[in-house]
């Protein structure tokens, strides 16, 4: 059995005009939220084997806290290009292609394509994964390869977003 976790990266800043989308860094509110939900996670031992993010800098950055927080070391995030400024399809292919040893992901990126994703490998509607939200998802316990996120429908098994915990005024 096979679990994703798909993160959208954390609130970025965007104070700099002059620089580029890609390097955008996190906003002090990105980087509190980043810390409280890998807490979270962490807490509830929600771990993942394998961590891929977008190169964006904001997604980067998020998935570095998740690290720290996690005891991972930051050598281990595997940056994958095909996940910034795409489609949902390179989402999908680049799932499909992680080795079947590692049980549980954790994926860094970029929305509408993480809501997109969600809603398509689960079957449910979420409008709009806020920044730092967390959706997990289980496959059927017949599904032993990763390519399976491909081809059937996975259970939500966790939605969770900063602003259920965090009063942000």
């Amino acid at each position: 059995m096979k679990t994703l976790y798909l993160v959208r990266h954390a609130k970025s800043d965007w104070a700099d005009e002059d620089l580029s989308d890609i390097d955008r860094p996190l906003n002090k509110r990105g980087y509190r939220d980043a810390h409280f939900m890998s807490s979270l996670l962490k807490e509830k031992k929600l771990i993942p084997d394998l961590i891929i993010s977008s190169p964006a800098i904001r997604a980067m950055s998020t998935a570095l806290i998740f690290c720290r927080n996690f005891n991972i070391s930051y050598s281990d995030i595997v940056i994958d290009p095909k996940l910034y400024e795409t489609n949902m399809q390179n989402y999908k292919d680049s799932i499909s292609k992680i080795d079947n040893r590692y049980k549980s992901i954790m994926l860094f990126g970029h929305n509408p394509i993480i809501s997109n994703l969600a809603n398509n490998v689960t079957k449910t509607f979420i409008e709009n994964i806020a920044t730092c939200g967390i959706v997990g998802i289980r496959q059927a316990e017949n599904c032993k390869e990763w390519k399976c996120f491909n081809d059937t429908v996975g259970e939500l098994i966790l939605y969770d977003v900063p602003k259920n915990h965090i009063d942000k005024n």
